[in-house]
């Protein structure tokens, strides 16, 4: 099968699949061409239909048209329109963002003890962006992503990069803690990760770091487990989002452990560096020597 050369075509693409994802279908098939015998006994069968119920498959199949043109012409602009769009600096368009997002009951977990929002922290216009599962008790407490223990490994991480926090973006799937820092639920993903697909798609970094299965799985819509996501770039392009930059067609994502994970199982610190450094090389970036 060729592959797909057009960027809006690639889009719509990504999010139908997502979507198929997002309804439990996770393999896809690709029919052969039927034999002569095989058309004939289908049409055998067709023939055998009452007319009633050919009848109604004529007519959903009207729809699905109408609905699949639909889908492929307008859903794309609908999807990503939004505010941020008009802004002039990314600056802006984050604050805009983050209005949007407002005092968010979107979800349950805003009535599961969270604090507060934690929207996102870092350079508007970093090269490296990283993206977590969600929020913990530190994290609800002082509205910034990643300040507790784990929050200080990636800063250790970051640092042994040869760069500083300040110089990248982190940010989270869901916006709010999970009570009893428990993994987010599939929902609540759904209904949060739009608004991390258009903080990606203002700071347009040229690497996003996926850190853990949970923020894997929901930015590639890829139910797979972390040895096989691990160890390769993916082309990316945020789902449902535009960037103001009509030139910015995407950018690259790696998949590393968390450090959550990490503090847990610390023998697993020198696989992830093994990913980091997959990062650095292609952004070209040299680790201090303290660090090698």
């Amino acid at each position: 099968m060729p592959l797909i050369q057009d960027p809006e075509q690639r889009r719509a693409l990504a999010e139908r699949i997502r979507y198929c994802h997002e309804m439990g279908i996770y393999d896809f098939y690709r029919r052969e061409p039927l034999s002569p015998e095989g058309a004939m006994s289908i049409a055998v069968d067709e023939a055998t239909l009452s007319e009633s119920q050919k009848l109604r498959e004529e007519m959903a199949a009207k729809k699905s048209a109408v609905a699949a043109n639909v889908t492929s012409e307008n859903t794309l602009q609908v999807l990503t329109n939004h505010p941020e769009q008009a802004a002039t600096d990314a600056v802006t368009a984050l604050n805009l963002i983050r209005e949007d997002l407002g005092d968010c009951t979107r979800c349950k977990l805003h009535k599961q003890g969270r604090k507060q929002i934690v929207f996102g922290v870092g350079n508007p216009r970093a090269d490296l962006m990283f993206v977590g599962e969600g929020p913990g008790a530190d994290e609800d407490t002082q509205g910034e992503p990643f300040v507790g223990r784990a929050g200080q490994l990636l800063n250790n991480m970051i640092k042994a990069m040869g760069i500083h926090r300040e110089d990248v973006y982190i940010a989270n799937v869901v916006k709010c803690r999970p009570p009893g820092n428990r993994t987010p639920e599939r929902d609540e993903c759904e209904t949060c990760s739009p608004f991390l697909m258009r903080q990606i798609a203002v700071v347009k970094p040229k690497v996003v770091v996926a850190l853990g299965a949970v923020s894997a799985k929901n930015l590639l819509a890829i139910n797979a487990p972390m040895s096989e996501l691990r160890g390769r770039f993916y082309d990316f392009v945020p789902a449902g989002a535009r960037s103001s930059d009509p030139s910015w067609q995407g950018t690259k994502l790696a998949v590393t452990y968390h450090p959550a994970f990490l503090l847990r199982d610390p023998r697993q610190k020198g696989e992830a560096w093994k990913d980091l450094q997959m990062v650095m090389k292609y952004l070209g970036l040299k680790a201090p020597k303290s660090a090698t």
